[in-house]
């Protein structure tokens, strides 16, 4: 019905516009450097502005395709809220939410590692998270070679981090942080320990639950920036008091438009299922009227619809 299609269309477009703000939200320097500081053992014991500083200015939201084949085919240095979906012919559109590039200092060497952050809204989608994780890890560690390193200088390969934000974590696991990477395990002792070679790709899971007490900085400050029920205003007074975070270069609007499109996105969810129950009532009354043998008029004029509406749910009800 034209109601509940305009229902879906509206709800769909509320969460799609709501889900590009998180994005652009998360892809705030000042963001980034919060969760590389608890995320990325390279930065733990950098203050927030020094990790803000080594963030380079190659921040895509939505834009770099993680599919083999279209990875390295886009503008360099581009920002972007807009997603951009390339795929090779036969794949799924799929792009990293956010990936840009770091640098830190490492014995007057300086170092750089590819970032890759996601927000998603279910903790089991189908699949392990994890899982995809390595699997976009990887995908960023292939896609390196002829622009990272080229023929069999792996050497260079670049480390790479995948961080998953994970809201609406089941109560049993609460507010968590998960790290996933390579070790070496000795099985016959001799091989000298290089880090440096293998340390290359490291999964990081956040899991998000508003319920839960425990947690650490990252967390309760990720709790705040995300949360659905909590207005613009009182995130942005929580975020600049307790926790630093200035509202720079217009992350308080986009908190702000967020926001309001999170009450947008609950009130239209709230109509349709308004709706939804209504519909079904109705559907039930006619067919109760229908099967005692009433006429469409009758119904009709009995419930005070039209008799072109309750043909169309007599329709359906033979149909079904």
């Amino acid at each position: 019905m034209k109601n509940e299609l305009a229902g879906d269309l509206a709800l769909a477009e509320g969460k799609s516009q709501y889900d590009t703000y998180c994005k652009r939200i998360l892809a705030n320097k000042i963001i980034l450097a919060w969760i590389l500081k608890y995320a990325a053992e390279e930065f733990k014991d950098m203050s927030i502005s020094q990790i803000k500083t080594c963030i380079g200015s190659d921040i895509h939201i939505s834009e770099v395709s993680v599919l083999p084949g279209r990875t390295n085919l886009r503008e360099p240095e581009k920002i972007t809220g807009e997603a951009e979906e390339d795929s090779v012919p036969g794949e799924g559109e799929l792009c990293y939410d956010i990936r840009f590039s770091v640098y830190y200092a490492r014995q007057k060497e300086r170092i750089k590692l590819i970032i890759n952050v996601e927000a998603q809204k279910e903790f089991r989608p189908g699949y392990s998270i994890t899982t995809r994780g390595i699997f976009y890890g990887a995908r960023m560690i292939s896609a390196q070679k002829g622009i990272e390193f080229i023929g069999r200088d792996y050497d260079n390969i670049r480390k790479v981090y995948s961080i998953w934000i994970c809201m609406n974590a089941p109560d049993y696991i609460g507010n968590a942080v998960s790290e996933y990477s390579i070790c070496k395990k000795d099985r016959v002792p001799g091989i000298p320990d290089e880090k440096k070679a293998y340390d290359k790709l490291t999964v990081v899971m956040i899991c998000l639950n508003p319920d839960s007490k425990k947690g650490n900085r990252l967390t309760k400050m990720l709790g705040v920036l995300l949360a659905p029920g909590i207005k613009a205003n009182a995130k942005i007074h929580q975020l600049e008091h307790e926790f630093d975070i200035p509202m720079e270069s217009g992350m308080g609007e986009e908190l702000n438009q967020m926001c309001n499109l999170s009450d947008y996105v609950e009130e239209i969810g709230i109509k349709k299922g308004i709706e939804q129950g209504r519909e079904q009532l109705l559907t039930q009354l006619v067919m109760k009227k229908y099967e005692k043998g009433r006429s469409i008029a009758e119904i009709a004029d009995a419930l005070e619809e039209s008799e072109d509406t309750i043909c169309k749910i007599i329709e359906n009800m033979k149909k079904g």
